[in-house]
């Protein structure tokens, strides 16, 4: 390596030398005449006449990137036929330098990197522009402690030279895609090695180990080890996204990179499900609430990790799926197991209990939706229309229909079937967006569904859009319909709560109280009050027409994940990350 600290590159003498790789070297510059800083990248390569013409096309070309979370190319040239790119400069270092290889990060971290850096791939994409070298050596911080990608004109630059040979890529060739390593690189082989990236940040180690040839040839050939042999507290759920994005043909991949960061932040949501104690005696419970503040029972499910809830509507029973594959129905006061279904062969995504009490929807990562007798158990229908992962179940009212949703690629809909035959009577496609909550009109006439920064609504029997609701700036995480049928309340990333009317589609209450994403929303049974819970760990009941806190609650120690109003309006229950389930009396 030849050492070029003090020479000048264009307008930019180098400062001293920030990074080695295999196809360049990355030296702070300091500008002749303004004193400001940025990276200069010296390419290891140098440049024909014919091929200058060649380069500078292709700087152009990245140049044109601009994104929050790409390094921006400031400028580039040739200096004595050696290629150099001036970029923004990223004073804290690479995500390889923070997180050295063996580190595990948690989760939540792992989405927000993961995030970030597919939203700038995905800008790319849209671009017609692929990177060709995601790893975390390219993933940089800066100054805000934000993901900025850089190494979009390297990647083109290197792959496009006549000049490119053999060269030691080992740190490279651990992310790279099988179509890539044959030459053949398209969008969805950034995908795979951000997967990669997400594997080993998850376990530690990277799945493909050995030399240039052997790592080359396993991921052609080999599949990769189970994330959860490796560390077994990984849920099914992210292990299949991640292994989806791992897959050796493309075009088993998601459709995007933004859905796979999607699916991914879905299913880190649900491993922050709730997780609770098995009662140390099965002898039935008959525990009273005795204070405003007191918790009834804490018990916790057989299943280590818990995606889906849903309480008959009496809320005496709680039904639970998760990890384990089936559906423990369970005293909500004693935790006291009364049912057992087996009926799924992977892992439940979703529960609903039908409003008459008599039927229990549940969905499954094996994509099927089956209806059953929530006394016995008996299967009543079994539903496969969704072709993607499906998040959200609401019975109609008459518990005649269920609307259901699912996402993955391309593949979002809505649909609307008879629940005793499994017959579908509507559904909705929408390429670019899937729906992550769902609410029914008292009336059953009309669905709501929220998406990114939109509600819609829907006259089921006639298939029309009615209404489309645009208050929000992010995902809509929660809907609930008033049950005089005239408001809807609907929770956003954001962290507000909007109460609108579904006539003249503007809000009429905002509560901004929570100082995290909203999950559940609940209405009493008169109307007049809404009960809102928030990853924050805070339970707030407020006044429905002006917004005013009435009570405040707060959950267990960590994120309430669902909340129900009990029928006899004094009570709510809510559920907690960390596995508690509380009964809480309301003194309004």
């Amino acid at each position: 390596m030849t050492d070029r600290t003090g020479q000048q590159f264009g307008h930019y003498r180098l400062v001293r030398l920030l990074g080695h790789g295999g196809f360049a070297d990355v030296y702070l510059g300091e500008h002749i005449y303004l004193s400001t800083q940025a990276a200069i990248k010296v390419l290891d390569t140098q440049l024909t006449s014919d091929e200058v013409e060649q380069f500078r096309q292709e700087a152009r070309t990245i140049a044109q990137l601009e994104h929050p979370h790409i390094i921006r190319v400031l400028d580039f040239g040739v200096e004595e036929q050696t290629p150099f790119l001036v970029m923004v400069y990223a004073p804290n270092g690479s995500l390889r330098q923070h997180y050295p290889r063996g580190t595990r990060l948690p989760l939540a971290k792992i989405v927000h990197h993961v995030r970030q850096s597919a939203d700038a791939l995905q800008h790319a994409h849209n671009e017609k522009l692929i990177h060709r070298d995601v790893k975390p050596e390219n993933m940089l911080l800066g100054k805000h402690e934000d993901v900025m990608l850089s190494d979009f004109g390297l990647a083109i630059v290197t792959q496009s030279s006549a000049h490119e040979v053999a060269r030691d890529i080992s740190g490279t060739i651990a992310y790279m895609a099988p179509e890539q390593a044959r030459g053949k690189p398209r969008p969805a082989s950034d995908q795979y090695a951000l997967g990669i990236v997400v594997y080993e940040w998850l376990c530690g180690t990277r799945p493909f180990e050995g030399s240039y040839q052997e790592i080359a040839v396993q991921h052609v050939m080999m599949p990769p080890p189970s994330l959860r042999e490796q560390h077994p507290t990984i849920s099914s759920a992210l292990e299949g996204v991640v292994m989806r994005a791992l897959a050796k043909d493309p075009r088993q991949r998601f459709a995007r990179i933004k859905d796979f960061a999607d699916a991914l932040e879905q299913a880190s949501l649900n491993e922050k499900s709730i997780s609770i104690a098995q009662p140390q005696t099965q002898a039935r419970s008959t525990a009273t609430i005795v204070s405003s503040d007191s918790v009834n029972t804490t018990y916790r499910l057989p299943s280590d990790t818990v995606y889906a809830l849903a309480w008959s509507p009496d809320g005496r029973n709680l039904a639970s799926g998760g990890l384990e594959r089936t559906v423990q129905v369970r005293e909500t006061m004693s935790g006291v197991n009364v049912l057992t279904y087996r009926g799924h062969t992977g892992s439940i995504s979703a529960l609903a209990w039908s409003p008459n009490g008599q039927y229990i929807a549940s969905a499954s990562l094996d994509k099927t939706i089956q209806v059953w007798n929530a006394t016995n158990g008996d299967r009543i229908t079994t539903y496969d229309g969704h072709i993607g992962m499906i998040y959200t179940l609401a019975w109609s009212p008459d518990s005649k229909y269920i609307a259901s949703n699912s996402g993955g690629g391309t593949n979002n809909t809505v649909q609307v079937w008879e629940a005793s035959t499994g017959t579908t009577i509507f559904s909705s496609h929408d390429a670019s967006y899937w729906s992550r909550a769902l609410t029914w009109s008292p009336d059953g006439k009309f669905l709501a569904v929220g998406f990114w920064r939109e509600v819609q609504l829907w006259n089921v029997r006639k298939r029309l859009k009615t209404t489309t609701y645009r208050g929000h700036n992010n995902w809509i995480r929660a809907l609930a319909w008033s049950p005089d049928g005239r408001h809807i309340a609907s929770a956003c990333e954001d962290k507000i709560v909007q109460v609108w009317d579904i006539t003249k589609e503007r809000p009429i209450v905002t509560q901004r109280g929570h100082s995290e994403w909203v999950s559940s929303v609940v209405w009493s049974l008169d109307s007049k009050h809404i009960a809102s819970a928030s990853k924050d760990n805070v339970i707030y009941v407020w006044d429905a027409t002006t917004g005013a806190v009435l009570l405040t609650k707060r959950g267990s120690g960590a994120s309430v994940q669902a909340l129900l109003w009990l029928p006899d309006g004094k009570h709510i229950v809510s559920a907690s990350s960390d596995g508690t389930i509380q009964v809480k009396l309301l003194s309004i």
